[in-house]
């Protein structure tokens, strides 16, 4: 790998992310087995499962990184929050009902971003960011990060996203930071 190697951003719909699972996996794997995360192959096995469904969600957004030979060296995927959503359910503290009000198009959710670690500090996941949320008629966008991932802390500040709250997304996960991204100057 060089700096000047040039990578691609590809918009993916569900069918197509789909497709592409076997290189959105090795991302994903690759990445999240650091700390803090240290997810194992049955966290993985568990996200792919998740991913497996959300592909099937005709509103699904995904965008993939490669490299010029193919390599897949980063990853994002989401899709906007519907009105049943259970999102709003899992945060510690209980959100203004304003704010939890969702209708299939308000919220985009930011379910995983990652770029592998010798592609990392090149502006691959804001590519991504930018490629997934293009064309977006979200007002704003939600995600949940890891408290102890400094890195993705600050690209999510940079980039404009505040902390709304903290939630633990099932029995037994780590308390996460929630952060939402305004996208229109109108935050709730």
């Amino acid at each position: 790998m060089t700096q000047k190697e040039s990578i691609t951003v590809e918009r993916l719909d569900g069918p197509a992310a789909a497709q592409a699972e076997d290189a959105l996996r090795l991302v994903y794997a690759e990445a999240f087995a650091e700390p803090p995360y240290n997810e194992n192959e049955e966290d993985v096995a568990a996200t792919i499962r998740r991913f497996r469904s959300q592909t099937r969600k005709r509103t699904f957004r995904g965008a993939l990184a490669r490299t010029s030979d193919g390599e897949p060296v980063g990853m994002a995927y989401g899709y906007p929050l519907g009105p049943n959503t259970g999102w709003w359910d899992q945060l510690t503290q209980p959100a203004p009902e304003d704010m939890r009000r969702e209708d299939g198009r308000r919220t985009f959710g930011l379910m995983e971003i990652a770029v592998r670690g010798q592609w990392r500090g090149q502006g691959i996941a804001g590519r991504l960011h930018e490629t997934l949320l293009a064309g977006t008629e979200a007002e704003r966008v939600l995600l949940n990060v890891h408290p102890d991932s400094k890195a993705a802390q600050a690209a999510y500040r940079a980039w404009g996203y505040r902390k709304i709250g903290e939630a633990r997304p099932w029995e037994g996960a780590d308390v996460l930071d929630v952060m939402m991204l305004d996208l229109h100057g109108s935050a709730s």
